[in-house]
């Protein structure tokens, strides 16, 4: 809802830039999805990374480590 309320007051104040945001955002949407996607992969990996860093002493102390 506050997203609508600032694109009509943009379109009020200053309709040709209202106008070039509402067509130039799914373009700019699809360009960031690869970005996300790589996002999503290094995480994954940094992960499995601290996993196997912290596996020794998972096993000495026999509990689960605290997840961040």
């Amino acid at each position: 809802m506050v997203k609508l309320l600032l694109w009509l007051i943009l379109l009020v104040l200053c309709w040709p830039l209202a106008l070039l945001a509402l067509f130039l955002w799914p373009i700019v949407w699809l360009i960031s999805l690869p970005l996300r996607l790589v996002g999503i992969v290094l995480e994954g990996v940094f992960g499995l990374l601290i996993a196997l860093i912290l596996l020794p002493a998972r096993v000495v102390r026999g509990s689960a480590v605290p997840r961040w």
